[in-house]
């Protein structure tokens, strides 16, 4: 029950920590937090959807592709999580403010807390849902870090994207992408003591 409870906590620390870098940062520069984050910013653009709904809806769909592969447990734990990320980010949306904002900062901070909060999750063998799905799967798969795949799928989505909406985006996007992804390894990496860890991949 300890562990439950642990793990539950951090999902839902990995989803705050999401919602924070995205309603608060990303988001309000037009920065797609990543693939789920730009197809989001098409069905804002399209059908001028709330950011946090789009988002949730985006994951809930491709969250449903990883249920066969990767069990009802997953998914479960992967619909708290993101669930608890749209919240963020509409409550970080509209309850707060930065003055005088500056790009670079809100990429670099927008990114970091991204990053620690999907790696956060994916020690927790959790994903972030919509193509973090899919870099799971790869991961478990191939044996590899999540990081590499879950960047290599966002920025095809970024381009496409980018090529419907504007291309002055794609570049803080990828950027985005390549800080987050490295803090998601970075985070993976972590060595912490069996007794305490929660890993992202199950141990054998």
């Amino acid at each position: 029950m300890r562990s439950f409870w642990k793990k539950h906590g951090l999902v839902m620390l990995g989803g705050i920590c999401q919602g924070f870098g995205m309603g608060l940062f990303l988001f309000p520069q037009s920065i797609p937090s990543g693939g789920a984050g730009g197809i989001a910013v098409l069905l804002n653009y399209w059908f001028h959807i709330n950011m946090g709904p789009a988002l949730w809806l985006v994951n809930f769909s491709l969250m449903l592709i990883g249920v066969k592969y990767l069990g009802k447990r997953f998914t479960l734990w992967t619909f708290i999580g993101i669930t608890m990320t749209s919240f963020s980010i509409d409550f970080f949306e509209n309850h707060f403010s930065i003055p005088n904002r500056n790009v670079f900062y809100d990429l670099l901070i927008g990114s970091v807390f991204l990053g620690t909060g999907i790696g956060i999750l994916m020690r927790n063998n959790v994903s972030n849902g919509g193509v973090g799905v899919v870099a799971v799967m790869i991961s478990h798969y191939r044996d590899i870090l999540p990081g590499k795949p879950l960047f290599i799928i966002n920025s095809m989505i970024f381009l496409i994207t980018a090529a419907i909406i504007s291309w002055e985006i794609i570049f803080l996007a990828l950027i985005s992408q390549w800080i987050s992804t490295t803090v998601v390894d970075m985070i993976c990496r972590i060595e912490i003591p069996r007794s305490y860890s929660l890993s992202w991949r199950k141990k054998p």
